[in-house]
């Protein structure tokens, strides 16, 4: 199977895509259709020799169509374009001072089907109305429903009883709304085109001889150097290799303070160096850095029909048909059974037809979750389609994994307990001396903590030197400082060496109380002190988990630590139900238990070794989503910058949004019902049911776009 991509210039509303799915549909070969209404981007799935076909069947049903390039995050070619053209504004100047003119003519005495009057008229149809028309004949040959073949037979059939003047001002006023709503759904899709205008399109990068050149992005490769000065954009995905400054990275991560980056450190396309000079070597190419794929991911994201998108979309499929039986029954039983006047049961049928396009409700849907798609990108929150953000609402309960999510993910040492009277320094310094030649995890740690002061400021210390260093298997290691032999390993080697006093073991029983790993520095006669080590908490993931459990929302942390170490983390964050000695498939199966018990399921993990239980549940969050394409490709929603406090900000944009979606239906529908008894009870014309629909489709769209200020 191919897939080709198409910019179609004249579709964007579900009007366009409803006819090129019957029209494309009835091409062999052609095996499936994705439609980005917001980019104006369709995507066929086929087994064509070709993209002509396509062209000419899109063509046949007056779709204007070019191809488009499918590197991930390309703007369009037609993204620079205005909105609507000049000419289009001209012609539907011409054709409003038309229709005015009529309709003053007509008012002051002229008759309606005078020669003037009707020029005018057909004047003001052939300029603003004649694609309207056009679209009309077209959805009239393909059996389709829609706004344009409504519309056809509305100005027909005002024509049809003489209301020359109503019919032009009918066509003025609902090419005018056209274009309003052309405009309005432009402000959406600047939303996202916003993320795209964020990356330069050079960068100045070292050539082989030495020297700076500036070039185009498309044209860096992985592994050169780049630099930044202060005020530019970082135009591509690197690691810093020379200097410092602080960062602003909103479009990534959705942090409101700027980081500070120095050598090693990543940095990200469409970032903000802001003080000093950076020099970085690339690590990803245009289209494939980290923004790249958060747009490509929000594009596709649009291109999925939420739970509400999906009954809109069927509801509107029998609305239609049958309000335009309605109109035609209308217009046809009291004339006939009942013998009533003709023309004014007509007239209403045709008011009827102009109100019953469900356009407004059916556009409010995409606008309201790109709004909040676009929102949630800015917030640091990648969100994989419009189902999870819908579907957020309704999460009761939230699976966490411990390390790397409530906890950084790396050991560090928390406690330097002196037992004897020498400095806690003089303590540290013994031990990471003799753990220097020792391979543990743990005794790495310990050598780390002593030779990188949490003083920034503070010089290198050095280790002392150590002979007969030993490793004993299972407990520790023994080596020998200035003579002397010291021991440093755990609470069962303390025990065998006889030197394990009781307030040695009140010093360990608190320690594992906090979850922490105990080790003991020891002579032969006596301990000398206890070093604690543990993977400590995040500082927002109590704040993170308060929030959460205002929302309604209960907690339970998943680890592969032992259960006093599980205990002692959710005490700290505040965690309601703490589950330890979890191998993955354990965690796999209490998800499902979560499932069953309560329905929606959120787990949060890395995105690696959480797999199977991000897969399970009813959406994955992805911690360490910046620069990982696993997290970016696994998960449902990944957090950008590791904050745990963004899933209560993403669940309540996700309530946000479904009582966005209900306000619309209910706005989309309560208007039509209006002008419905309206039009039964003749209160309504022609042009005031060209408004309501105008009016219900801006309302919903600028409704759903409150979402972006959030």
């Amino acid at each position: 199977m191919k897939h080709s991509t198409f910019i179609i210039r004249n579709m964007d509303c579900p009007t366009e895509e409803a006819l090129i799915r019957k029209r494309l549909g009835s091409v062999p070969g052609i095996g499936g259709l994705a439609f980005n209404l917001m980019d104006r981007r369709l995507v066929v799935t086929h087994t064509l020799d070709g993209e002509q076909p396509i062209l000419d069947a899109l063509r046949e049903i007056g779709m204007e169509a070019i191809a488009a390039p499918q590197v991930a995050g390309s703007p369009d070619r037609e993204s620079s374009a205005p909105a609507v053209s000049r000419r289009e504004w001209a012609l539907i100047a011409v054709s409003g001072v038309a229709a005015i003119a009529a309709e003053i003519l007509a008012g002051t005495g002229t008759a309606e089907n005078s020669p003037a009057v009707v020029a005018l008229a057909l004047f003001s149809i052939a300029t603003g109305g004649s694609d309207t028309l056009r679209k009309g004949w077209i959805a009239l040959k393909t059996f389709t429903l829609n706004i344009n073949f409504l519309m056809g037979i509305a100005v027909i059939g005002a024509i049809a009883i003489g209301e020359w003047p109503e019919a032009a001002v009918v066509i003025f006023l609902f090419a005018l709304a056209e274009v309003i709503e052309t405009l309005s759904l432009e402000r959406a899709k600047n939303a996202i085109r916003g993320l795209m205008a964020m990356t330069p399109e050079t960068a100045t990068v070292r050539l082989d001889s030495g020297e700076w050149c500036e070039v185009a992005a498309t044209d860096v490769q992985v592994g050169q150097t780049a630099r930044v000065r202060p005020g530019e954009r970082i135009p591509l995905d690197g690691v810093v290799t020379a200097g410092g400054s602080s960062v602003n990275q909103v479009p990534i991560t959705g942090e409101s303070m700027p980081v500070m980056k120095a050598a090693g450190d990543p940095v990200f396309a469409g970032t903000l160096n802001e003080r000093g000079m950076l020099e970085f070597r690339i690590t990803a190419n245009k289209g494939h850095t980290t923004l790249d794929r958060i747009i490509h991911s929000v594009q596709e994201a649009q291109g999925q029909r939420a739970p509400t998108q999906r009954f809109v979309d069927q509801f509107a499929r029998y609305y239609t048909p049958a309000v335009v039986a309605f109109a035609v029954l209308v217009a046809a039983v009291p004339p006939l059974l009942f013998g009533a006047a003709f023309e004014p049961w007509f007239y209403k049928a045709l008011v009827m037809l102009v109100i019953a396009c469900p356009c407004a409700l059916v556009i409010s849907m995409p606008v309201t979750v790109v709004s909040g798609l676009a929102t949630a990108a800015r917030l640091g929150l990648l969100v994989k389609g419009g189902v999870h953000l819908e579907n957020g609402r309704l999460i009761k309960v939230v699976a966490l994994d411990k390390t790397g999510t409530l906890t950084h993910g790396k050991p560090v040492v928390t406690d330097v307990v002196p037992l004897v009277g020498l400095p806690a320094d003089t303590l540290l310094q013994l031990a990471a001396s003799v753990d220097a030649h020792s391979e543990h995890p743990i005794a790495a740690t310990i050598t780390a903590a002593w030779q990188t002061p949490s003083d920034v400021n503070a010089v290198h210390r050095p280790l002392l030197p150590v002979t007969s260093f030993e490793s004993i298997t299972g407990r520790g290691a023994k080596a020998v400082i200035d003579g002397l032999l010291y021991h440093v390993g755990n609470h069962r080697l303390c025990e065998e060496l006889g030197i394990c006093g009781l307030h040695v073991e009140e010093v360990l029983e608190r320690l594992e109380r906090e979850g922490k790993t105990a080790v003991i520095l020891s002579n032969d006669t006596a301990s000398l002190c206890i070093i604690g080590v543990a993977d400590t908490v995040r500082g927002h993931s109590a704040e993170a988990i308060r929030q959460l459990h205002a929302l309604g929302v209960a907690s339970v942390m998943l680890t592969g630590d032992n259960q006093t170490t599980a205990s002692a983390i959710a005490t700290q964050v505040g965690i309601d139900d703490a589950r330890g000695n979890l191998l993955p498939e354990d965690k796999l199966a209490i998800i499902d238990e979560l499932v069953s018990r309560f329905g929606q399921v959120g787990m949060v993990g890395d995105g690696i070794n959480d797999a199977p239980a991000l897969a399970k549940a009813s959406i994955g969050f992805a911690m360490g989503a910046a620069g990982t394409d696993t997290a970016i490709e696994t998960a449902d929603v990944a957090l950008m910058d590791d904050d745990l406090r963004k899933l209560p900000h993403f669940i309540r944009l996700s309530r946000d949004t479904f009582r966005v979606l209900r306000q619309n239906i209910a706005l989309a529908i309560g208007i039509k019902a209006i002008f419905f008894i309206l039009a039964l009870a003749g209160k309504a014309t022609l042009w005031m049911a060209v408004f309501a629909d105008m009016g219900a489709s801006l309302i919903v769209v600028f409704n759903g776009m409150r979402l972006l200020r959030k």
